[in-house]
């Protein structure tokens, strides 16, 4: 079993295998979110919609067993798109295939769906979207110690509750619509962690993915992602869509709405329960505002204090957030990963925190044992074809991942500054070069665009010549 982390839940994840194949129990904490997750898993699973399947759930509702997607996050999937700016081709393919599934999800999922096991409410109304403003209010603005005008304060948020409670709620709205929470297997989105889902417009999922603050999305790519959602959403017999221009002004205060509530969830998250990642996503969110802003200056006669909030402290709350970063969360990680011979012995830790992680990859097929790999290692490409090809050493990885991650969250988490990882194989050649150059480029891809210098990459290859170091 290994534990697979879980940012911003509570609920516990865990990858198991059974008769061959693996799937993933869930331990909730709230039978009634665990109720909801369930049943409207079940009602999409059942129309063919794209998300996990559900294989059994206990007596009482707080454990189930689902679908194993796999590792592969839509928000890792775009990372070279996030960290550059520039979107592949294949990038901005699967983001127009995961909002043209998003379109399907939320007009054939409405079909019949039991809106009354919707959790914590069966509607997106009045009072939740003062909760959510609210919770910008609260958990943002005064844990930033911004100095406001209440009554100014809430006459916007009376003016923005209004305009978006003019738009029929006719759909089913996933509420936390962002590339956190979709997979990818075999080249195709799933949806996950759905269980806050409930009745809803259909502009608030769009503004929730396209305005995701760490997903880095361009203007003009969010604008030819938005058409290729419209035309699924005309497929699905959604009537009436109105005209662009109409649909994207609309959208403009569900941004602002969407925005506004996860700037109350990161402050949670984040200054008050002190989970970095959060933390680093303030000022993405703020830049998103301000860009808003400046796109939409009728937002800014609309909502004329929220407009001024979110200008004038921008900077001095960027400070906030890069002082709490740095001073009292995110000390900077090193991570060193070896690969050995075990006829050496162990790595030596000179950190003195003992060694951490030992990985044994004897178990899986050995290239060195043919004439033509012997004078090669792990780092040559007739040998990472061999490891490949052969599949087994992938399957050890793919075990070995979910433990190192869980360990790198928390040490991020809990400051503290160094963690060891050593692969060991027969000679210290083939194997265990492979898999410490593989966790080596996993972590990276998976880690450093969310904190970039606070992680430190170094591999060690100890029985390769002492200058076989890749640092990063």
């Amino acid at each position: 079993m290994a534990t697979i982390a879980a940012e911003g839940s509570n609920r516990i994840y865990s990858r198991e295998t059974a008769e061959g194949r693996t799937f993933i129990r869930v331990q909730g904490t709230s039978h009634d979110e665990n109720h909801a997750f369930i049943v409207m898993a079940k009602h999409f699973h059942k129309l063919g919609l794209p998300v996990p399947e559900v294989y059994s759930v206990s007596a009482d509702e707080m454990e189930y067993t689902q679908e194993d997607l796999g590792d592969t996050l839509l928000y890792n999937y775009i990372s070279g798109g996030r960290t550059s700016g520039e979107f592949s081709e294949n990038e901005k393919h699967m983001l127009a295939k995961t909002l043209r599934a998003l379109a399907h999800l939320q007009v054939e999922g409405a079909k019949g769906l039991d809106w009354s096991v919707c959790y914590p409410v069966p509607s997106f109304d009045r009072r939740s979207i003062m909760w959510d403003l609210n919770y910008f209010k609260y958990d943002y603005l005064k844990l930033t110690g911004t100095e406001f005008s209440e009554p100014l304060l809430e006459n916007d948020f009376e003016k923005l509750a209004e305009k978006l409670l003019t738009v029929p709620c006719d759909v089913f709205m996933m509420r936390d619509c962002q590339s956190r929470n979709v997979m990818i297997k075999d080249n195709k989105p799933y949806f996950i962690d759905f269980q806050g889902g409930r009745r809803g417009p259909i502009y608030y999922d769009l503004a929730s993915f396209l305005w995701q603050a760490k997903a880095n999305l361009p203007q003009a790519l969010r604008e030819e992602l938005l058409d290729a959602y419209l035309a699924e959403l005309a497929k699905t017999g959604y009537s009436p869509i109105p005209p662009r221009d109409s649909f994207r002004q609309t959208l403009n205060h569900f941004v602002l709405f969407r925005s506004l509530q996860v700037l109350g969830a990161y402050g949670f998250r984040g200054l008050y329960e002190h989970k970095p990642h959060f933390i680093e996503s303030i000022p993405f969110a703020l830049r998103n505002l301000n860009d808003l802003f400046a796109r939409q200056p009728e937002l800014q006669t609309d909502y004329p204090t929220l407009f001024a909030l979110l200008q004038s402290p921008c900077r001095d709350i960027m400070h906030i957030v890069s002082q709490d970063v740095s001073q009292n969360i995110l000390r900077p990680l090193t991570i060193t990963i070896y690969s050995f011979s075990f006829k050496r012995g162990i790595p030596a830790d000179p950190s003195g925190n003992g060694g951490g992680y030992v990985f044994d990859c004897r178990s899986t097929h050995n290239p060195g044992k043919y004439e033509q790999y012997k004078t090669m290692t792990g780092l040559d490409k007739p040998v990472i074809d061999f490891l490949e090809n052969d599949g087994e050493i992938l399957t050890f990885l793919s075990h070995v991942y979910p433990i190192v991650d869980h360990h790198v969250e928390r040490f991020l988490s809990r400051g503290f500054t160094h963690l060891q990882v050593s692969f060991g194989c027969t000679g210290g050649q083939h194997r265990s070069v492979y898999s410490a150059e593989s966790l080596a480029r996993h972590l990276r891809e998976k880690y450093k665009p969310v904190y970039g210098e606070n992680l430190r990459i170094e591999v060690h290859h100890r029985e390769q010549e002492p200058t076989c170091t890749n640092n990063a």
